[in-house]
């Protein structure tokens, strides 16, 4: 039995809440959705970092810090593009499409708030307490090829 979630792509969903099942691709018909001159209907999920992200061109996204060598205006091309979507065009990639890249500049480079991890044993006097921030780029979205 699959279980249900929700689609919560608006701007794909025509704002509409549209119920597909886990672990299926369900890609909804974009032809419905009317786009500007200036908006493009040129949407890819690309894998960084462990995690998968759907863009579109001019977004900006928070990523997992990816080297130490780049700096903000750096350009950065991801290879790993598993979705390319341009109207009703879909290519869906196994694992990834081939001939796709999406390149991005980098627009930020940081670290998210301080997370306080702590072990604690009962009756034994163990105590430690540990910060920890996580290093992230933002990055925005150039161009889907």
């Amino acid at each position: 039995m699959a279980h249900w979630g929700h689609c919560f792509f608006r701007d794909i969903c025509n704002n509409s809440r549209i119920q597909i099942p886990y672990g299926i691709i369900n890609f909804p018909n974009m032809a419905t959705t009317k786009a500007t001159k200036t908006e493009s209907n040129l949407l890819a999920v690309i894998a960084t970092g462990g995690k998968q992200y759907l863009v579109k061109e001019g977004d900006t996204i928070k990523i997992e810090k990816i080297s130490d060598d780049l700096k903000v205006g750096d350009k950065v091309t991801f290879d790993q593009v598993l979705l390319k979507a341009n109207g009703n065009d879909v290519v869906v990639g196994t694992p990834s499409v081939a001939s796709a890249k999406v390149s991005a500049s980098v627009a930020e480079i940081g670290r998210d708030a301080k997370l306080i991890v702590i072990h604690y044993k009962q009756k034994s006097r163990y105590f430690k307490k540990a910060g920890h921030r996580q290093p992230f780029m933002k990055v925005t979205i150039d161009s889907i090829k």
